[in-house]
């Protein structure tokens, strides 16, 4: 796959005060590193051992917005590690801010750790998004009417994902992203949805 001029970028260091250790990633560094490199950059969500581009997920996934009733299914990345930039950015579409409709890019990271969980509880059930990328304003808004909303958010980062999927138990999901020891795990019983991030690993 080539990656025209304009595509290329770096691959730098998020600026978030909360996740000084979470990464930002641009499509150039994104296709210039396999996938197995990816998945062990940043926290290992999966085994040196295992980590091999036929041991991981198929790269699709299913998508309803619960704000916008829009549906996606896709297939993000081929069996050989190859990464679809035009399904990327339909994936981007989806998981917009649904308050601002701003559209920004979502972290393959937490594509993955979320079809590593998925995969590992039901195979191809339907991920129904309560937030994927969150827009600085609409953040703001959430911060004022619950403490329980980071201020420095991985949702305005684009590596952050609130889901849950119809049939599944969230803490059926909780206890399969835990075995993973991967980035941050949210649990919320009550809403019944679980979140799942790309930053360091951490619980709650």
């Amino acid at each position: 796959m080539s990656c025209p001029d304009r595509l290329q970028c770096t691959f730098s260091r998020s600026r978030s005060l909360q996740h000084p250790d979470s990464w930002s990633w641009t499509r150039r560094s994104l296709l210039k590193t396999s996938v197995v490199g990816l998945l062990l950059l940043g926290g290992r969500l999966l085994r040196p051992s295992v980590a091999r581009a036929n041991e991981l997920p198929d790269g699709e996934l299913a998508f309803f917005n619960v704000h916008t009733d829009e549906r996606l299914r896709v297939r993000y990345r081929d069996d050989a590690g190859n990464y679809d930039l035009t399904a990327l950015d339909e994936v981007n579409h989806i998981l917009r801010c649904h308050h601002t409709g701003e559209v920004s890019a979502i972290d393959v990271r937490v594509l993955e750790h979320v079809n590593l969980v998925q995969k590992a509880v039901d195979g191809a059930g339907e991920i129904h998004v309560i937030s994927g990328y969150r827009s600085p304003e609409y953040n703001a808004q959430l911060v004022k009417r619950s403490r329980r909303v980071a201020r420095h958010s991985l949702h305005i980062e684009g590596q952050a994902l609130d889901f849950y999927i119809p049939g599944v138990e969230p803490r059926e999901l909780r206890h399969a992203a835990l075995k993973l020891q991967y980035g941050g795990v949210g649990f919320y019983p009550r809403k019944n949805f679980i979140h799942l991030d790309c930053g360091p690993f951490r619980t709650w």
